[in-house]
């Protein structure tokens, strides 16, 4: 450590303005525009404190779409851990962090109540409307990982219950969750003319505040869920909080490059209501890995509609091992 070294780290976290938005990247990946409305700030002033800490690589970059979001990784070692470690001790009792706070989960319950809204509006009109995703060949392969049968498995963000259908007809236990309690009726419907629906515990919650006692599933499936969520993150930890030990995780997706610009699909979040286009197998895996699983697997697959321009999905696997929790 030099001199030098300790002057910029100093000068780097001597701005009020950069705690506040290092304090906020490091609960949630943001764009410019959130951070704006978050800190009050001008575009061209929060643009310009993000290039301060990107110089001293502090922060990471992915782009979805035309949006690019930036998150904080916080350093493990050197003269930037020990000042961020001493910021962060400081900063828990200041005020105007806590109130940031309390916005950024205002912005995040509003996402999310957006996507509420946009499927209680479809209902079981989304069973047509998904057949978009001609993603058939990739639940199979999901379910392929499940096994062995006779499981207690969570389905998040069941929709109108066509995964826990197919579950269920294999003499798994389900428990389906989702955020609209009109696609949980549409699948109970579903459910009930099968026979299977005495298999399946129909849950209204969210994917990020699951409503499944910790340690009581085999597995979690989250079928083209994520991209619906406002923080991906937190729906990921919540997915490995409920997982029994030796429990498996499957997450099915879209897929992109953070290293390179990705088209623009806007046609995904007008038709689709997504929040999310992508997300790389590189973040998938960090993700995975932050919420103490294992054995982690991510595979790539190619896009299968001809008509659509939909992006490559993955199918990633991850396990936790009884020392995920000690």
């Amino acid at each position: 450590m030099t001199v030098d070294s300790v002057q910029r780290v100093m000068r780097t976290l001597g701005d009020p303005t950069r705690l506040r938005i290092l304090a906020l990247l490091e609960r949630e990946e943001l764009a410019v525009q959130d951070l704006v409305r978050l800190l009050g700030s001008a575009q061209s002033t929060v643009s310009r404190h993000l290039a301060l800490l990107k110089d001293a690589d502090l922060l990471r970059e992915r782009r979805d779409g035309t949006f690019c979001y930036t998150r904080f990784v916080p350093p493990t070692e050197g003269p930037w851990a020990d000042a961020w470690a001493l910021v962060r001790h400081a900063l828990r009792d200041d005020p105007q962090v806590a109130a940031d706070a309390d916005a950024l989960e205002a912005i995040l319950r509003a996402r999310t109540l957006g996507r509420r809204e946009f499927f209680d509006a479809l209902g079981p009109e989304w069973d047509r409307l998904r057949q978009v995703f001609q993603d058939d060949l990739q639940r199979a392969r999901a379910i392929s990982r499940l096994i062995p049968r006779g499981l207690r498995v969570a389905d998040i963000g069941t929709g109108t219950g066509i995964l826990a259908l197919e579950l269920a007809r294999l003499g798994v236990q389900v428990v389906a969750v989702d955020q609209s309690e009109t696609m949980l009726a549409a699948a109970g419907q579903k459910l009930a003319a099968a026979g299977v629906l005495e298999h399946v515990d129909l849950r209204h919650g969210s994917a990020v505040d699951l409503p499944i006692e910790s340690d009581s599933v085999d597995a979690v499936l989250g079928h083209m869920v994520l991209h619906y969520v406002a923080s991906p993150l937190a729906a990921i930890r919540e997915m490995a909080r409920v997982l029994r030990p030796r429990g498996r995780v499957v997450i099915v997706d879209f897929a992109s490059d953070d290293e390179r610009p990705q088209p623009d699909r806007e046609w995904m979040r007008k038709d689709l209501g997504v929040l999310w286009q992508g997300f790389s197998p590189n973040r998938i895996r960090d993700w995975l890995h932050d919420a103490g699983l294992t054995a982690i697997e991510v595979e790539l697959h190619e896009p299968v509609a001809a008509d659509r321009d939909l992006p490559a999905t993955f199918i990633a696997s991850a396990d936790r091992t009884d020392r995920n929790r000690e």
